[in-house]
């Protein structure tokens, strides 16, 4: 039986916190009256399982009447969860608060108190309208319309019906505005998720298709505050698609204007704003902005601290992996790897902590990002455990760029950690694996081709030649915005030019970075 019961319940029960629970607590004992005592005690049992085992709760209240129709008492007691919820956070955001105080006006209007009832209408309408909450307006306006009716339009002249009309079609473009540009951000995101950064001319195509709307020709057709920070994330991500860091940032830099201009719009989702704030950075690092970088990183960390008190799990995975994320990319290309290495037991910590939480793309990215840390700290061995753990782990193939470079990646590793007996059977199954995608780039080739050329000589003399040759070229795919990407995932260049000067990998990257 355990195995098809539903364990809906388990669950609702184990996403409250400690706050909640006390709040169910005292709710349950006041409008559950005589069924008080078997909803607590089975709230109480579920509670303190580790995982939902329904045998083991029908074992344990098998003397109780209650568990003759269990599957009627869990729904009931699932719905006595939800109402207590509702009740706990029934002023906890604006929406909540349009919410309860749109049932008010029902309230008030259903008794015939229609004084009341516009009064409660006309201060909901202002904090509506504040927030720019335009489905609540027109829900709003509905209330308005039947007070107007059963008032027989007393006080009205045509001139105000005709000035309803107007505003309920502005509030009704506004919806349909933004719905038109959030299916655009989403058509657009799902295949950027998918196949990573444009590398070649179809995959261009792709994202101009989707770009190519009127709605996307000037900022003046979002007619919104949060149309307009849709209309600014589209550019943003479709110029760094394209490898264009420089208008990316642009708008990026906008958008975090956008939200600090306008906080009552966006300080109920405060990911939205860490989320352009880090992608800010990230780009800007990019772009070698350092000033600016550390000037935002700051300004990420004070907001951090902030919204500490309030956040919740979904929001500490997100802020984490949006501050880590950019710590690691600042720390890579600035050769501060010692710094980078710090973070490891934390990242470690908070995937145990929230497993399946992280997005996939997220978790390989720390796997990537923490094996070229301690690559850079000549910590080769250690590299080469946090390089497997992203190649071992199911599902990441479907990120293949990231994929993709998880496994030139190993291959480098062996290398330094000179591997000569393994490195030639990994070099084939790359091979291989490079060959099945039907996607290789120019840098797999050149960096394959190098590979192969490395594998063959013990000569110091004719290895550093190749690594001379593979310097140049890959200093010339640099320039092409279609092989871009590849260095942004590890510094390659530096790494080869490391072999030629015969110096850490460190002291390459911080000559380059000017931070030495």
């Amino acid at each position: 039986m355990s195995n098809t019961a539903s364990d809906h319940l388990f669950k609702l029960i184990k996403s409250l916190n400690k706050s909640e629970k006390r709040y169910f607590s005292l709710y349950a004992s006041r409008h559950t009256l005589g069924e008080k005592n078997n909803y607590a005690i089975l709230f109480e049992a579920i509670d303190k399982q580790i995982e939902y085992d329904e045998d083991a709760l029908l074992k344990q209240f098998k003397k109780e009447a209650f568990i003759n129709k269990f599957s009627i008492t869990k729904a009931r007691l699932y719905n006595v969860v939800l109402n207590s919820l509702t009740a706990f956070h029934s002023a906890s955001s604006i929406d909540a608060q349009l919410k309860r105080d749109l049932h008010c006006a029902e309230i008030l209007y259903k008794k015939t108190l229609y004084e009341q009832c516009t009064k409660m209408l006309s201060s909901t309408k202002k904090v509506a309208t504040r927030f720019e909450r335009h489905s609540s307006l027109l829900e709003i306006s509905l209330w308005e319309k039947k007070l107007m009716e059963t008032e027989n339009y007393a006080g009205k002249k045509d001139a105000d019906i005709l000035l309803m009309l107007e505003a309920d079609d502005l509030i009704g473009e506004k919806i349909k505005n933004f719905n038109e540009y959030w299916n655009i951000k989403s058509r657009f995101f799902s295949i950027l998720n998918k196949q990573g950064k444009v590398r070649n001319d179809e995959e261009l195509l792709k994202f101009k298709k989707i770009i190519d709307n009127t709605l996307l020709k000037g900022e003046h057709k979002a007619l919104s505050t949060e149309t307009r920070y849709l209309f600014f994330h589209i550019y943003s991500a479709y110029y760094f698609g394209i490898g264009d860091y420089k208008k990316s940032h642009e708008n990026l830099v906008k958008n975090v204007q956008l939200i600090e201009e306008h906080p009552d719009i966006f300080k109920e989702e405060p990911n939205i704003y860490f989320s352009v704030l880090t992608n800010e950075i990230y780009v800007g690092s990019q772009l070698k902005k350092y000033k600016e970088v550390y000037a935002s990183l700051k300004k990420l960390r004070s907001s951090l601290v902030q919204f500490e008190n309030g956040k919740n799990e979904d929001l500490e995975v997100k802020l984490f992996s949006s501050a880590t994320s950019i710590e690691l990319s600042i720390y890579m290309q600035t050769g501060e790897f010692e710094k980078g290495l710090e973070l490891a037991p934390k990242i470690e910590e908070k995937l145990a902590k929230y497993p399946g939480k992280f997005t996939k793309l997220r978790e390989a990215y720390f796997y990537f990002n923490m094996s070229a840390m301690f690559f850079g700290a000549e910590k080769y061995t250690h590299a080469l455990k946090w390089i497997n753990k992203l190649l071992n782990s199911p599902n990441f193939e479907e990120s293949e760029n990231i994929y993709c470079f998880a496994q030139i990646m190993s291959l480098i590793i062996h290398i330094e950690l000179k591997h000569d007996d393994f490195v030639p059977h990994a070099f084939k199954s790359v091979h291989r694996y490079l060959s099945s995608r039907n996607k290789v780039y120019k840098f797999e080739t050149v960096i394959m081709e190098f590979i192969g050329k490395i594998l063959k000589t013990t000569k110091r003399e004719e290895q550093n030649k190749y690594y001379k040759e593979l310097k140049n070229a890959l200093f010339d795919l640099k320039a092409d915005s279609f092989e871009r990407a590849a260095f942004e995932y590890f510094d390659f260049i530096s790494w080869a030019e490391s072999k030629i000067q015969r110096v850490p990998f460190r002291v390459i990257v911080e000559e380059t970075t000017g931070m030495k």
